[in-house]
């Protein structure tokens, strides 16, 4: 079973057990309160854990002629022109230079932030609407191997992330599920780290900002006349923008793949996938007023 498999396990898990409770307590009336209506405005914080959606099939790319275009081979020197990046990919950071030693995957992170929204109860349907800030910390690499051997790695990270949902629910006693999607926008942090000490490494391009949408679903349960539990599972998807590595001569001789003539003036590097998903799951607490 892969990590995206468990990860929505745990999400469907999650839900139900929620729903459960709500269920069971609003028959047995043995705890929560059940509100008149759900209508009106509310603010809360919350907080969890994370985990980013790993691309096991995702690479590194080149531009070799610097023309913008990526998809260009770095070849070795010599009648052969072997490929410099036959060792492969892998999805995490290298345990080291050698490919077989193969990738860790990025650890799960955490988040916390605060909200508001309104909501409106028509019979036992509720719409409404919710603002969200948190600050993450959640990484997604990839990593490169060269024959010399090296390693070469993308991380960017999730630092802060914002968002603009509707929500559309269901009110059954102290219990209130939902449903909930709409736009989100978020702060990276980019890096680029290599075992490879000759040739030179600098950012000539550096987005960090990334756009994109949440979906996802969860239970609010009322404790009092003002007061609401949430547990809630949310799926970011965010488009990253462009991160690109230029790759120069540094001390490497005239042979070195990135600098290969008739291209010496470098090589550029991007990651080939700018989709950058999450699996978060929330606990919360709001005041409804």
């Amino acid at each position: 079973m892969n990590r995206s498999t468990k990860t929505l396990l745990t999400a469907a898990a999650a839900a139900a057990f929620f729903a459960s409770a709500g269920a069971a307590s609003a028959q047995s009336g043995m705890w929560g309160y059940t509100p008149d209506t759900w209508t009106g405005p509310y603010v809360g914080a919350f907080g969890g854990f994370t985990q980013q959606n790993g691309e096991g099939n995702e690479t590194i790319r080149f531009d070799r002629n610097l023309d913008g275009n990526y998809g260009d081979p770095v070849l070795l020197a010599g009648a052969a022109r072997a490929d410099a990046f036959s060792p492969g990919f892998c999805d995490g950071n290298a345990a080291n230079a050698v490919a077989a030693s193969g990738c860790d995957e990025d650890a799960g992170g955490t988040q916390g932030g605060i909200r508001a929204g309104y909501d409106y109860q028509l019979g036992s349907f509720v719409v409404g609407g919710v603002v969200d800030y948190s600050f993450v910390n959640q990484e997604d690499s990839v990593t490169g191997f060269s024959t010399t051997p090296a390693y070469y790695t993308f991380t960017r990270t999730l630092q802060q992330l914002a968002a603009v949902r509707a929500r559309l629910g269901y009110a059954y006693g102290p219990a209130l599920a939902y449903v909930t999607g709409g736009y989100a926008t978020g702060e990276l942090d980019n890096s680029y780290i290599t075992s490879n000490g000759a040739n030179s490494f600098r950012a000539s391009t550096d987005d960090d900002k990334a756009d994109g949408y949440q979906l996802g679903g969860g239970i609010e349960y009322a404790l009092a006349p003002n007061l609401s539990l949430t547990g809630e599972y949310l799926y970011t998807s965010l488009d990253a923008g462009d991160y690109v590595i230029r790759t120069g001569a540094g001390t490497a001789p005239a042979t070195n793949p990135f600098i290969l003539a008739p291209f010496t003036t470098g090589t550029d590097q991007i990651r080939s996938n700018s989709r950058f998903g999450m699996h978060g799951f929330n606990l919360g607490m709001s005041y409804r007023f």
